[in-house]
C-alpha cells in the first residue's frame, strides 16, 4: 500500500512538473500593454502627524491604492466626534474620500474595506450610513471588533484598498 501511495505521488509530481504553474501565457493585446510602474508611490494626508507617529496614510503600488487606518482626527491629531459614533463614521469616510481623490478614485473603485470597531452593536445601528458611502456596490470587506483603536475613544477605525480607473 505505501508503495502504492509513492508511486500515485510521483505520477502526480510529475504530472506538475510537465503542467505547472510556469506555463507561458498565450500573448495578448493586453498581456503587451506597457506595465504600470510598481514603484510605490506615497501619499501623507496629515504629513507632520504620520511622520510623528511613523506612518504613510496611503501608498499606491501599479494601479492599486492601499489607504491605511483612519480614525475621526483633525489635522492637529485632535479625536473629533467623541462619543457620537455616527459622527466618527462620517468623518472617517470624509478622510478617506480625500485620499482617494489624490488618485483620482471613488467609493466606487473601492474593492476592500476593514472596519474596526470598538463597538459592533454601535456599527451595526450605524452600517445604513455606508449606502450613502456605496451607492453601486459594496466593497468586499470584515468588521472587526477591538479592545481599542489608536487615539483613547476612537470607535470606529476603516482602512480600504481601491483600484484606479484605467484611464489614469
Amino acid at each position: 500500500m505505501i508503495r502504492q501511495i509513492k508511486q500515485a505521488s510521483l505520477i502526480v509530481a510529475c504530472a506538475l512538473a510537465t503542467y505547472g504553474c510556469n506555463q507561458e501565457t498565450p500573448k495578448t493585446p493586453a498581456a503587451t500593454a506597457p506595465a504600470v510602474s510598481e514603484k510605490p508611490e506615497y501619499f501623507l494626508l496629515r504629513p507632520e502627524l504620520e511622520k510623528m507617529y511613523g506612518y504613510t496614510q496611503a501608498v499606491r503600488i501599479g494601479n492599486l491604492v492601499k489607504i491605511g487606518g483612519v480614525i475621526s482626527i483633525d489635522d492637529k491629531g485632535n479625536l473629533t466626534g467623541k462619543g457620537d459614533y455616527g459622527q466618527q463614521l462620517t468623518n472617517v469616510y470624509a478622510s478617506l474620500e480625500k485620499v482617494l481623490k489624490h488618485y483620482g478614485c471613488t467609493f466606487d473603485d473601492v474593492v476592500l474595506e476593514n472596519i474596526y470597531t470598538t463597538s459592533m452593536a454601535d456599527l451595526q445601528k450605524n452600517a445604513a450610513y455606508r449606502g450613502k458611502i456605496y451607492t453601486h456596490q459594496f466593497p468586499t470587506g470584515s468588521w472587526i471588533g477591538v479592545k481599542e483603536l489608536g487615539l483613547p475613544d476612537a470607535m470606529v477605525e476603516i482602512e480600504i484598498e481601491a483600484l484606479i480607473p484605467k484611464e489614469q
